[in-house]
């Protein structure tokens, strides 16, 4: 029995007469043109706990790993295991007052913390909890988008991929919606070393605010942000809200309704993200692809289904732009993997089948084993067609405002992180060996007393 198999329409075969010969050639072409993408997965990154009850689960990052190697898809990528970000890689946005308490705050010694935990939104009562190895994960997830922007810049790839990063509700100096550090706006930053400028798109069922707020008075960042808009959190992302200042138009907001179905999300996405990359004329794109606007997510109220979400990544893909991908929301971690997996073999361009393959977590797709979701009968579509229609119109409309591929001033390029750390150990190297190491002042500070933080010698092996 030859298994079924769902593409996203533009690899669609045409079988009849001559346009099934034009299409033939058109994806010829583009087979022999794939792009090289590259996939960032630590081992341990599925191992960390929010706590019990919390929606948050890493867990999922595992299953999405298991299921992409059960469709074989790891052949076809350049996997890397990515380094721990150290603090220093955090403070080119986050304060180094926050960055700190994250390091030193543990669930053993809370109470000398409380004033801070306030301060900074974290800890009970909060939807950031503090839990076992909470900056280590930090470290993961960061050192994962760090990696894949760097990758970019050098031009070792066309795609990054890291499923564990894209938590974009997190401020310079708070914690959101279950996000400590903002690899979105790092990730960013580390572009915009080599690029003039830098479009993020964020297809979460949640407003991307940490990352239009880091961004809202500049124009090298262009924010584009789909989501819920109305008694959900955040609260932000008004089709109002479009920047100011040196940023003014360069935050465009579509704000939806419950019940977002394919077709819908299709008639205002493409449109949308066509002029934004016309007028705009990105160097890279970030593109966050939260999987909580899934139908049948357990946080989130649409009706996406692996096709629908997954063509924006295809047509994201098609414009031939370095791309860092990131994950994001996501809480029925089954459909989160799903999700994730179908999107690197889209990608890939590379056809999977709708039967799961068995692998390690195989009962979790029960009852119907099962890649692609079925929407929900049950789930009205409250966006109308003539009121998505006046929505996409006021943007494409504000989008006129856009200066055309805004420049900037020439400026030294900063080094990546990795030549960095390389002019350090060289440093280091060249220290007298003859004096004993408490004596070896540090390169950086010249203080010879420094302390590092235990993650950063973490091996790998169990905690």
């Amino acid at each position: 029995r030859v298994a079924s198999l769902r593409l996203s329409s533009s690899w669609a075969w045409s079988t009849r007469g001559e346009a099934g010969r034009l299409e033939g050639r058109r994806l010829g072409r583009a087979m022999a043109s794939r792009r090289r993408v590259s996939y960032f997965y630590d081992p341990e990154v599925g191992h960390f706990y929010y706590g019990p009850g919390h929606p948050m689960k890493p867990h999922r990052l595992k299953l999405t790993h298991h299921l992409l190697l059960s469709l074989g898809l790891y052949r076809k990528l350049d996997v890397y295991r990515p380094h721990l970000a150290s603090a220093q890689e955090m403070t080119p946005f986050h304060s180094e007052d926050y960055v700190d308490f994250l390091q030193r705050v543990t669930p053993e010694n809370v109470r000398p913390f409380a004033q801070q935990m306030a301060r900074f939104n974290v800890g009970e009562c909060t939807d950031c909890p503090i839990y076992d190895g909470m900056f280590e994960f930090c470290q993961m997830y960061t050192g994962a988008s760090l990696d894949g922007a760097v990758k970019l810049n050098q031009g070792a790839c066309d795609v990054a991929i890291n499923w564990s990063g894209g938590l974009h509700h997190a401020k310079k100096s708070e914690a959101s919606g279950f996000c400590y550090i903002n690899d979105c706006v790092l990730g960013i930053l580390e572009l915009l070393k080599r690029h003039e400028r830098v479009l993020y798109i964020d297809i979460d069922i949640h407003h991307g605010d940490g990352v239009e707020e880091a961004f809202y008075l500049t124009d090298r960042v262009m924010t584009v942000s789909f989501h819920k808009y109305g008694e959900f959190f955040p609260g932000t992302g008004n089709i109002s809200d479009v920047g100011a200042k040196g940023g003014k138009y360069y935050s465009v907001n579509f704000p939806l309704k419950e019940g977002m179905d394919d077709a819908s999300y299709e008639m205002v996405f493409k449109p949308v993200i066509r002029r934004v990359i016309e007028v705009y004329r990105p160097g890279a794109v970030v593109l966050q692809c939260g999987a909580d606007s899934l139908t049948g997510d357990r946080l989130g109220c649409f009706n996406l289904t692996l096709a629908g979400h997954g063509a924006c990544v295809d047509f994201v893909k098609s414009f031939g732009l370095p791309l860092l991908v990131l994950g994001g929301g996501g809480y029925t971690i089954r459909n989160v993997a799903r999700c994730w997996a179908y999107e690197t073999a889209v990608l890939l361009e590379t056809p999977v089948p709708d039967e799961i393959p068995y692998n390690d977590y195989f009962e979790y797709y029960s009852p119907d084993f099962k890649l692609h979701l079925t929407p929900s009968p049950t789930l009205d579509n409250a966006n109308t067609r003539d009121s998505l229609a006046n929505l996409r119109d006021q943007i494409l409309d504000q989008l006129r405002h856009v200066e055309h591929a805004p420049s900037i001033q020439l400026q030294a390029i900063p080094p990546d992180w990795d030549r960095i750390k390389a002019a350090i150990d060289k440093e280091i190297e060249e220290q007298d060996p003859d004096l004993p190491p408490a004596s070896n002042p540090d390169p950086k500070t010249g203080a010879s007393d420094k302390r590092q933080h235990p993650a950063e010698f973490y091996d790998g092996g169990p905690r």
